[in-house]
C-alpha cells in the first residue's frame, strides 16, 4: 500500500512556507492505519519490547496500537503539567524558545526495554527529549519508530547513534 497517497499536504499550515503532512487522511483509512501501525511494528517483532513510549499527541494515537501489537505496555510522554503522579522533564530548543516534554518518575524500570514512537521526525529535538527522558529512567532505548521523516530537517543529526526506524521519508 502507498502510505504517501493517503497523507495530505497541506500549504501554508501552521505558517507561511511550511507544508504540513496531515496524516489524519491516512488515520481514518483503515487498511492505511492498519499498514502503518504493521510497518512501525515490524521491525521490533522479536526483540523483546517491553514499553512503547509514545510522544503526544500524535505518539498516543501510534503507539498504543504499536504496543498492542508488540505485546508491550504503553507509557505516554506529555506537556508539562498533563500528568498526575511526580515527573521527570526535559526541555529542547525550539525556533524561537524551548519546550519541554514529561515523563511519570515511575514509568519505566530499570533495564526495560523501550521503543519510542510517533509521528514526525523533523528537526529531532522533541525526539531527542524522549530519548534522554528514557535514558534518565533506566529505560534501554532500542529504537526510534516514525510513520514521517522529514529527511531535509536533519532531525537524525540531534540523535546521533540512535536506532531510527522512519515508515516514510520526504
Amino acid at each position: 500500500m502507498d502510505l504517501k497517497q493517503l497523507i495530505r499536504s497541506v500549504p501554508d499550515f501552521p505558517k507561511p512556507g511550511i507544508l504540513f503532512y496531515d496524516i489524519t487522511t491516512l488515520l481514518r483509512n483503515p487498511a492505511g492505519f492498519a499498514d502503518t501501525i504493521e510497518q512501525l511494528a515490524s521491525p521490533y517483532l522479536d526483540t523483546g519490547i517491553d514499553l512503547v513510549v509514545g510522544i503526544e499527541s500524535r505518539g498516543f494515537i501510534l503507539g498504543g496500537p504499536v504496543a498492542q501489537r508488540l505485546g508491550a505496555g504503553f507509557v505516554p510522554i506529555r506537556k508539562p503539567g498533563k500528568l498526575p503522579a511526580p515527573a521527570v522533564r526535559e526541555s529542547y530548543a525550539l525556533e524561537y524558545g524551548t519546550d519541554s516534554l514529561e515523563i511519570h518518575k515511575d514509568a519505566i524500570e530499570r533495564g526495560q526495554r523501550v521503543l519510542v514512537v510517533d509521528d514526525v521526525l523533523a528537526t529531532g529535538g522533541t525526539a531527542r527529549a524522549a530519548s534522554l527522558l528514557v535514558k534518565g529512567l533506566g529505560g534501554e532505548l532500542v529504537g526510534m519508530a516514525f510513520l514521517v521523516e522529514l529527511v531535509f530537517l536533519d532531525g537524525r543529526a540531534k540523535l546521533p547513534g540512535e536506532p531510527i526506524h522512519s515508515v516514510l521519508q520526504y
